[in-house]
């Protein structure tokens, strides 16, 4: 398969393909192994076109960090320095100021970038 895939029959037809080149001892190089190179980029295109991974909202990154660190949401009043901005962070009422951006990104190293989402 040398072709740009298009449609979902193709993108599984190209899958079992990669999977049997895969399974083969294939030497660098190699006419199999350029296909399966090709394959894999072909199979990546479809993939970054059709089934995109989205970042992210600011609220979920915050969750997720703080459960990565096995902390809790009032964890966030310490950063924020009043319990009730946590609250309201966390349920959406109030939107992160420049200033609570900066405060998550130095104290939880979470990226500015997933906290400067729309939500």
């Amino acid at each position: 398969m040398s072709k740009i895939i298009k449609t979902e029959e193709e993108y599984e037809a190209a899958l079992e393909k990669a999977y049997s080149l895969i399974q083969k001892d294939l030497i660098l190089g190699s006419k199999q192994a350029d296909e399966l190179e090709l394959l894999t980029l072909l199979i990546e295109h479809y993939e970054e076109s059709n089934y995109a991974i989205l970042p992210p909202s600011p609220l979920e990154a915050i969750k997720f960090r703080l459960e990565q660190l096995d902390k809790t949401p009032t964890e966030l009043s310490k950063i924020f320095g009043a319990r009730s901005r946590q609250s309201e962070i966390l349920n959406g009422k109030r939107k992160l100021s420049l200033n609570m951006i900066r405060k998550l990104h130095e104290v939880l190293n979470i990226p500015a970038e997933s906290l400067i989402g729309a939500y």
